[in-house]
């Protein structure tokens, strides 16, 4: 299938595809005009972007599977331990289909390697070298099809995200290796899933923890295909819930406190995100009060973004009203199912336990409007960017306890809205022109991509912003070329990502892959067999796509990164 530049890096082309576009633009444009005016107008004007407007009224967003609490044991009755795991890997597959065309976003298990081997225990499958063996294959052939498969909407690829690291018994640590070592021997062209690597001491964090040797192994795999990526569970957002109730959705999701019932990931998910555009609210607030100081253009900057937000938090609330008086029998892959961590009977005791995220993009530029200092390069200009995170963060705390819903914080990926908010804001404010040139807004409260600040630094400034982003975030260290065989130096930034409170993190670097002879490196003629065939992998959000497909604001980033 061929990669096409679109709204999203994971689609192809294809009958199907193009004709649920079609229907998908009529969809949001049908929603926009049956929603209150102020509402519309903030999204097709560019102060807001409402992510997966389509599914609006209809859907949730995104779940971690309790995949445990309901399995269903009995379909495997009578079978050999062979055609058991056979069927279990079959399951899985129609899993991810089946929920992933009901839900508009992705999917996770909160602990594949623990999960998938209390299932094995549960059956009675044996621990010998045969089922080993079968149960490797099956895990290859699990991987590929995640990277191969775009069938849902009939172009788009399954959001999966397997979290491993915290094995618990033999066989669990067997499924984690083979996650890492068959996901390695594929090659570069596999690169979905999203595997993440849960990080802890006491587990794997040090030598001495008994499954040190698999974080050793994720780091040898991360320096040759920027997967696994890592969850760094003692970071100070983290550090007070057990690991194992921890996980990432999608590209960055963090879904734990709920003040409906346990701090967990498991069995609950994202309702709906919204993320508002910071460097519009800056662009006007410049523009309107040119001449007042920067402690008073701040306080009309959070004054707009405060009138944003309450209309922001209402739409939320329309949203989650709506999925909540459907019945039950509009989700029957999730009443069959049962993967939320309450009962599927009553829809509103289900979705209460999910989140609803309010996101933001463009801190850095932002902060550049109103300065004139990108926020990482100087002291003042760092503090006016933590403190606008933390008023951001205190609004929705506020909400969780005056709405009565699990309102968050979210540091928005921004594949889309990177460009779009600012191919909208151009041509409103001509005199800006220098905020502009590189034709992309920095996401969320990521360091600017070209700052060329060193790892370590650039990980302590980005820190303090995770710890207020508990909806979700990411940092990533952007290398020249694949560290490969180098396990103690990402080691190292793993740990440096500990220290500075970063809760989830990426490594990224270059990696172009021959379609020839399928030698990888970075070029754009394989030095090898002459070919310009190449496939260019890079990381666009948190997830890894082929470069062809991004966005324009997603490929003018991707020509601006230079390594840390």
């Amino acid at each position: 299938m061929k990669q096409i530049s679109n709204e999203n890096a994971a689609n192809r082309t294809s009958y199907v595809g193009e004709v649920y576009g079609v229907g998908e633009k009529k969809v949001k444009n049908d929603i926009l005009n049956s929603l209150p005016a102020e509402w519309a107008n903030l999204h097709r004007e560019g102060y807001i972007h409402i992510h997966d407007l389509d599914a609006y009224g209809k859907t949730y967003n995104c779940l971690t599977f309790d995949f445990l609490r309901n399995f269903p044991y009995g379909q495997f009755d009578g079978l050999t331990d062979t055609a058991k795991i056979i069927r279990l890997f079959g399951y899985i597959k129609t899993l991810f289909a089946d929920m992933g065309n009901e839900q508009s976003g992705g999917m996770a298990f909160a602990n594949f390697d623990n999960e998938i081997a209390a299932v094995y225990n549960n059956l009675g499958v044996r621990d010998n070298t045969q089922n080993r063996e079968i149960t490797a294959e099956c895990i290859a052939d699990l991987l590929l099809w995640c990277n191969n498969t775009h069938t849902r909407m009939g172009q788009t690829s399954y959001y999966v995200t397997l979290n491993i690291g915290l094995a618990n018994s033999e066989f669990a640590r067997f499924i984690a290796y083979s996650v890492i070592d068959e996901f390695e021997k594929l090659g570069s062209t596999v690169f979905k899933p999203n595997i993440v690597f849960k990080v802890a001491q006491g587990i794997n964090r040090y030598e001495s923890d008994k499954n040190f040797d698999l974080f050793q192994k994720a780091l040898l795999c991360t320096a040759k295909k920027m997967i696994p990526t890592y969850l760094l569970c003692d970071c100070p957002q983290d550090r007070a819930v057990p690991p194992e109730k921890l996980s990432v959705m999608g590209c960055r999701t963090r879904v734990v406190a709920n003040i409906f019932g346990e701090q967990t990931a498991i069995g609950r998910g994202n309702i709906a995100n919204i993320s508002i555009n910071l460097p519009r609210l800056a662009l006007e607030v410049e523009c309107d009060f040119p001449n007042k100081t920067t402690e008073e253009k701040i306080l009309q900057l959070k004054r707009k973004w405060e009138k944003i937000a309450y209309l922001v938090t209402e739409i939320l609330i329309d949203r989650y009203n709506k999925i909540c008086a459907m019945d039950s029998t509009d989700f029957p892959v999730n009443c069959k199912r049962q993967m939320w961590c309450a009962a599927f009977e009553n829809v509103k005791e289900v979705f209460k336990h999910g989140t609803l995220s309010i996101g933001f993009i463009g801190l850095s530029e932002m902060i550049e409007i109103i300065t004139g200092n990108r926020f990482y390069a100087e002291e003042q200009s760092y503090e006016l960017a933590l403190d606008f995170v933390k008023f951001m963060r205190g609004y929705c705390d506020a909400q969780c306890k005056g709405r009565n819903l699990n309102f968050s914080l979210l540091a928005t990926s921004g594949e889309l809205i990177s460009g779009r908010f600012l191919e909208m804001d151009k041509p409103l404010f001509p005199l800006k022109a220098k905020i502009f040139e590189k034709g992309f807004y920095t996401n969320s409260f990521h360091v600017n991509v070209d700052s060329g600040i060193s790892a370590r630094e650039k990980l302590r400034k980005e820190g303090p912003f995770h710890v207020l982003s508990n909806g979700g975030s990411i940092s990533y260290i952007e290398l020249n070329e694949a560290p490969i065989g180098n396990d103690e130096g990402l080691r190292e930034l793993v740990e440096e990502g500990i220290v500075a409170g970063v809760r989830y993190l990426g490594v990224n670097f270059p990696l172009d892959s021959c379609n020839e002879c399928h030698s990888s490196g970075v070029f754009d003629i394989c030095p090898v067999c002459g070919s310009k065939a190449v496939t260019h992998i890079r990381r666009v959000s948190g997830y890894l796509e082929i470069l062809d497909g991004f966005t324009n604001g997603k490929k003018n980033e991707a020509k601006t990164r230079t390594s840390n």
